[in-house]
């Protein structure tokens, strides 16, 4: 979604709010601009339609200087992509606003806002909080506590940064269900949607929780909550490497990412995995007392997560004999729920501030769950802090739009969930988990292996790429895997695809196959192997070309109009964390072909912090 930088140094910080903008780019955006308190001692902007490149070219050619400014990259809620509605958003000339989220109660504001004299320039609803700030200024001269006013009228969703041409030693700051991090300096402090935005200048951070106020000067940050009080947030030291918002040898970062995957599976396994057993306590010291009351489970999350939440059903009840709902976090805040009693309600998001994700998690704690687990990226997100358990993939900054570590780690986290919930509550077979946390060890090693096949999937993506429509196919937990394949498909492809139970192929979707329509299929050697097969006659029947990911010892070879990858065998359980690899690739390759902008798809975000 959007992004915001704000900066206030002794040097000029138009430099550093650029390259703030530049480093959160795989948020997803249409707009960007920049407001600077000058040294000619006035507000200055710069808004452009576009990349953040953009934006630098009109820079390069007329400079903004300044000590004090806040920057943003805009991705259009309320108003089209137009210059006039790209942030930052002025009032009199002397207030400048960026504003990530949505307000709710924009509508009524801005009527009473006209009648007050105010001229709206743009079609967000970002504007009237500028306004707004600039008529509470009339009851008193400081900015804070007129931002603290302002507030207090805003329903939604906001983070916020303000600069005044009269105060011009301060950035001030607001947080509402939208996340910022202040940034420590020596001698300058900085402010930012993401502490990747920043990395270039600090490696200190303090996270604003829900409701903070923020008074932000070149010596000094002050806090204040949401009910006035001053208080101190901690301050931690990130120390992710640097490359990870570096492309290296690879083309995009969504490339790089899926290569990456071996390394941050076998990162989020360390520290998880006893001599034959799952390390319950990974989940939290109260975990294992919790999981023994466990009788159900809830997950939720959305795109990619709600996919892996999916696979996780087919584990909890196949492995561990636990009941398990899996919903898209969406619907599941919108509908009355009927809680079972003792579910254990199991959040999943990348960022760990997902609106809709979110805003269930804080639903459910309405509705009497026994617990909440998350499972997330981010460890000091919104999701973590407001969570009973926490176990944290280690998937590292994920910049590419569409997830793919992301994706990989998480159902890591979530057999380690299986299995720590059947260790607990002894429903697990015997002898499974010991194989199991075997088979999670030699885990990246195949993950190694798959990702060797990469040339081998680039020539199959030269079959798609005259091709507008797809299907994926899949049984059982691979069904969730086919899911995640036409998603990644159409998000960076712009191809239209769908996924289906391969056994429900006869019951509709077998009238959309003919030779235009390759069907994507993924086949591990399972139970369910033989009506696979069927599965694929049908299709074949019919004219359609197969693509076939399959288990090497499956018994499918190449024929005409049959196209067969031979994957390394691995034990069943864990095939969807190996099988989604080839896909991965495939819907990068298909992309590459297509000459789309593969790590910033069009209309899409990386995290989706609104409705």
């Amino acid at each position: 979604m959007c992004g915001i930088v704000g900066a206030v140094a002794e040097r000029n910080v138009t430099a550093i709010l650029l390259e703030g903008l530049k480093r959160l780019e795989y948020r997803g955006y249409d707009s960007a601009g920049v407001a600077l308190f000058s040294n000619a001692g006035v507000l200055e902007r710069r808004r452009r339609v576009g990349k953040v490149n953009e934006l630098e070219q009109s820079l390069a050619g007329e400079p903004l200087v300044g000590r004090l400014g806040i920057a943003h990259t805009r991705w259009a809620t309320h108003g089209a992509p137009l210059e006039h509605n790209a942030h930052p958003h002025f009032s009199g000339g002397e207030l400048a606003v960026v504003h990530n989220g949505i307000i709710e109660n924009h509508e009524p504001l801005r009527n009473r806002l006209k009648d007050l004299g105010y001229l709206f320039t743009s079609d967000t609803d970002t504007e009237v909080i500028v306004h707004l700030l600039h008529h509470k200024l009339q009851d008193t001269a400081d900015l804070t506590a007129a931002l603290k006013a302002t507030v207090k009228e805003l329903h939604g969703a906001y983070g916020l940064a303000v600069i005044s041409a009269k105060q011009p030693d301060r950035l001030v700051a607001a947080r509402s269900g939208s996340p910022l991090v202040v940034g420590l300096g020596l001698g300058e402090n900085f402010l930012a949607s993401d502490q990747l935005a920043l990395r270039q200048v600090t490696d200190r951070f303090m996270y604003l929780e829900e409701g903070d106020i923020a008074e932000i000067r070149r010596d000094s940050v002050q806090i204040w909550t949401a009910a006035g009080l001053p208080i101190e947030r901690e301050v931690v030291q990130y120390r992710e490497g640097a490359e990870a918002a570096d492309k290296g040898e690879f083309r995009h970062f969504m490339l790089k990412e899926i290569h990456e995957q071996p390394k941050v599976v076998q990162r989020t396994l360390e520290g998880r995995l006893g001599h034959e057993q799952v390390m319950t306590q990974a989940f939290g010291p109260q975990a294992a007392e919790l999981f023994a009351q466990v009788r159900n489970v809830q997950i939720v999350a959305c795109g990619t997560s709600y996919h892996a939440g999916m696979v996780a059903r087919y584990w909890l009840e196949g492995l561990a004999g636990i009941p398990c709902q899996v919903e898209v976090a969406s619907e599941f805040r919108y509908r009355k729920v009927v809680v079972q009693p003792d579910t254990l309600f199991v959040s999943i998001s990348q960022s760990g501030e997902t609106a809709d994700t979110l805003a269930a998690l804080r639903n459910a704690k309405e509705l009497g769950f026994l617990a909440s687990l998350a499972i997330c990226n981010v460890g000091i997100s919104s999701l973590v802090r407001e969570s009973d358990l926490t176990l944290l993939t280690q998937a590292g900054p994920e910049i590419g739009v569409a997830s793919t570590k992301a994706f990989t780690t998480q159902l890591v986290a979530l057999m380690l969930l299986t299995l720590s919930l059947g260790q607990v509550k002894g429903t697990l077979e015997p002898g499974v988990e010991a194989e199991l946390v075997e088979e999670l060890r030699r885990l990246p090693t195949r993950l190694g292996e798959a990702l060797a096949m990469d040339s081998t999937v680039e020539k199959i993506a030269e079959l798609f790429a005259e091709k507008n429509h797809t299907l994926f196919l899949g049984r059982g937990a691979q069904f969730p895997v086919a899911m995640e394949g036409a998603l990644k498909l159409k998000e960076i492809s712009y191809i239209h695809a769908e996924a289906y139970p391969a056994g429900e192929l006869k019951h509709g979707p077998l009238a959309l196959v003919d030779s235009d329509m390759p069907v994507v299929t993924v086949a591990p050697n399972n139970e369910l192997l033989e009506k696979l097969k069927s599965n694929l006659q049908e299709v074949r029947a019919r004219g359609g070309e197969l693509i076939v990911f399959a288990d090497e010892q499956a018994g499918l070879v190449n024929g005409e109009g049959t196209h067969v990858v031979a994957m390394p065998h691995i034990v069943d359980a864990l095939a969807p964390v190996l099988y989604t690899i080839p896909l991965q690739l495939l819907s990068y390759y298909v992309a590459v072909l297509k000459g789309t902008d593969v790590d910033q798809p069009r209309n899409l975000a990386k995290s989706v912090t609104v409705e």
